[in-house]
């Protein structure tokens, strides 16, 4: 989360794009990881299973850093 000092002192749309440029280098990186991942799970055994969780919980891990971002 931004520093209360940082909040205060940035508009609204300057505070937007902090949040954003903070949050997608992270995505990025995730997504990185996540796509060697997702090539190869489909062909192992019980790797649809794992491809699935792996996938739901990065779309959590997602929607929680967008909602908890909200100004």
């Amino acid at each position: 989360m931004m520093p209360s000092w940082l909040s205060h002192a940035l508009a609204p749309g300057a505070r937007q794009c902090v949040i954003v440029a903070l949050f997608v280098p992270a995505a990025l990186i995730a997504l990185t990881a996540t796509v060697p991942a997702m090539l190869v799970l489909p062909f192992l055994p019980d790797g649809t299973g794992r491809a699935v969780q792996l996938l739901t919980a990065h779309t959590d891990y997602i929607r929680t850093l967008l909602d908890g971002s909200q100004p």
